[in-house]
């Protein structure tokens, strides 16, 4: 029976790094943002590859909820990278029952900064940080328990011990030469956006080493960081502890 896991993260964290980790073992299979054309779709949004999106995958959130819990898969694991801005609000979530969870975060304003590069422009709903911890109450409601919580500068700090750990917590061999390390390159899996947002990652080897950088945000931006803080630290304060 496959074990169907599920990282919520939003943009602008080491989601794809983390989805190449899982990528690279023997036993899992990986999806990629699967929800994202019905996002465009609904949303209207111009997002970069956009039209590409919507043809390259479905726009039924039906169809998409029955590949992820019910299609057959080839593999031992498989691994969902979900993106939280891609679930609307009010949307049901029963179908979270039929996989494990784990949320990926990562400060505010790094992710802020982050995204900046990408984009022309940032709100609130672009990085789903206050999405993120509504899902987590949602699935935690849903499924009976809390779901994982693991944080983007504890991964780059000590890779192999967070990795390890999140292991553990999920009852599935550790297999550090596989996730430490990954050849460099796009995959056939990567969604096809990936010519906008992937290029470190397609260079990737490995984790980065964490460098911490003082973001430099001002007026609006420094605001939202500020009013993102709180739910990332709530969110935070639930991660897998570590030994150094």
């Amino acid at each position: 029976m496959t074990l169907r896991i599920a990282m919520w993260s939003g943009p602008r964290n080491i989601s794809t790094a983390m989805m190449r980790s899982w990528e690279n073992r023997p036993d899992c299979s990986v999806v990629d943002e699967p929800f994202y054309a019905c996002y465009l779709e609904e949303t209207g949004l111009e997002h970069p590859c956009r039209e590409a999106i919507l043809t390259s995958q479905s726009t039924s959130r039906a169809e998409v909820i029955d590949a992820l819990t019910q299609a057959p898969v080839a593999t031992e694991l498989h691994y969902q990278k979900h993106m939280t801005h891609h679930m609307p609000r009010g949307m049901d979530m029963q179908w979270c029952a039929e996989l494990v969870h784990c949320f990926l975060v990562r400060d505010p304003a790094e992710v802020i900064a982050s995204y900046l590069n990408k984009m022309p422009s940032v709100s609130e709903e672009a990085i789903g940080i206050v999405r993120q911890a509504e899902l987590f109450e949602e699935i935690a409601q849903v499924t009976g328990e809390e779901p994982l919580v693991i944080d983007s500068s504890d991964v780059l700090k000590n890779p192999g011990a967070v990795l390890a750990g999140l292991c553990a917590q999920l009852d599935v061999s550790w297999l550090p030469d596989a996730m430490l390390h990954w050849p460099a390159g796009r995959r056939d899996s990567d969604g096809v956006w990936a010519p906008h947002w992937y290029q470190s990652v397609e260079a990737s080897t490995g984790f980065a080493p964490y460098r911490y950088r003082q973001p430099e945000l001002c007026g609006e931006q420094a605001a939202l960081a500020e009013a993102m803080a709180p739910y990332y630290q709530a969110m935070a304060s639930k991660r897998i502890a570590v030994n150094s």
